[in-house]
Formats: structure tokens, sequence, C-alpha cells
């Protein structure tokens, strides 16, 4: 299984084996450890629950501390990798199994999924592309949402296009180049822009 729990460091350049200087996002790599293993026939889905970081014993719940004790680890941030199906379990993938970030090698297309940053409440023009209304011949509505359906069927429906809260949500971007594996540091870096602020939560995956 190629997927790793990471931290967003940050962006820097990199200069390419061709000599072209290409933009990287760093992302902080640490051990990762297998906390359960998901099959269909225990759970009804297979998928492989990953633990990243260190907590603190005396603010971890006692539910977790039981649910953590076979890993020997107490992780801060818990997030479930999907497997398609239990044939993907292999038999090295167990509970206490620590992921490094030499399970991936540069040049290995990934994908990478994080939190975008919000932005707070967004007009329709910000938050949805909308064109501004005309500013000549007595037009008074610049930046308003305009119509939204007062006619017929006399109500607003569902997923209309209005104002509202955006971004603070979660992103995928595809078929990104690993550039850099360092494992004695714990950094990996990903070609290109990777979504949410720096010290956002990333997850990595292979294409496999």
């Amino acid at each position: 299984m190629k997927a790793l729990i990471t931290r967003k460091v940050g962006m820097t350049s990199a200069i390419a084996e061709d000599g072209a200087v290409q933009a990287i996002t760093l992302l902080s790599a640490s051990p990762c450890v297998v906390t359960q293993v998901k099959t269909t026939d225990t759970d009804g889905y297979t998928a492989v629950q990953v633990g990243f970081e260190n907590a603190k014993e005396s603010k971890t719940a006692k539910a977790q501390l039981g649910h953590f004790k076979a890993s020997g680890k107490m992780p801060k941030i818990i997030r479930e990798i999907r497997l398609t199906n239990d044939d993907d379990i292999t038999d090295d993938l167990k509970v206490g199994t620590t992921l490094n970030p030499e399970v991936f090698s540069v040049g290995d297309i990934v994908h990478v999924t994080g939190t975008s940053k919000g932005k707070g409440w967004a007009g329709t023009i910000r938050r949805h592309n909308f064109h501004r209304g005309r500013k000549t011949h007595g037009g008074g509505s610049y930046r308003r949402v305009g119509s939204i359906g007062s006619m017929y069927p006399q109500h607003i429906l569902k997923g209309k296009k209005m104002a509202g809260h955006l971004g603070h949500e979660q992103v995928t971007v595809r078929n990104l180049k690993v550039a850099l594996v360092d494992n004695d540091k714990g950094y990996i870096g990903i070609v290109g822009a990777v979504p949410g602020p720096n010290k956002g939560i990333v997850i990595i995956k292979g294409e496999k």
C-alpha cells in the first residue's frame, strides 16, 4: 500500500535533472503506524487505519488508549485509507507496521488530498465566477445574485448557486509527481501546488 499522512510545510523550488526549475511543495512525512486493518468479513469494506504524529496519553480518551494498545503507538491524527478489496492487504501490512516516506520513489504519480483554505463568506462573483451587472443605462444591480426563481416553481431549487461559505472543503489533486524523497529527514516533495494552508494535513496516495 502506497499511502501516507503528511503535514504541509510550504513551497520551494528545485532544479530537475534536465536543468529546469520547478515549483515543489514540501510535506513533512514522519513515520505513520497502522492502527487497524478492516476487511470485508469483519467490517463490510476494506480499509487500513493509519495514525500520524504522537499524542499525549493524558489528552487521549480511554477508548482510544485501548484501541491503540495493539499498535504500541499513541497517534495524534487518524485517517482511513480505503482499498479495493481484501487482496490489497499484503502479509506485511499488519497492526503496528510503520510506514516511512520511502514507500514512495522519485517519479511516482500520486493523488493528494487536503482541506482547502477557508475564505469565509463570499458573494457569487468570487464564489461561482458570476458576471457583474452593467454599470450603464440605469443598471443598479452590480454584484447582486439576480433572479433566483421568483416565478415557477415558486421556490428556490436545491443547489442554486448563491453567496455562501467559500473554501474549507476537501480537495483532491490527481496525477502529481514525486520530486523528492528524504527518508532521513522525513520529507516528501511534490511537483506543483497542494491544497490547504501550511501545517495542514495532507494525504498522499499512490496510483495503486
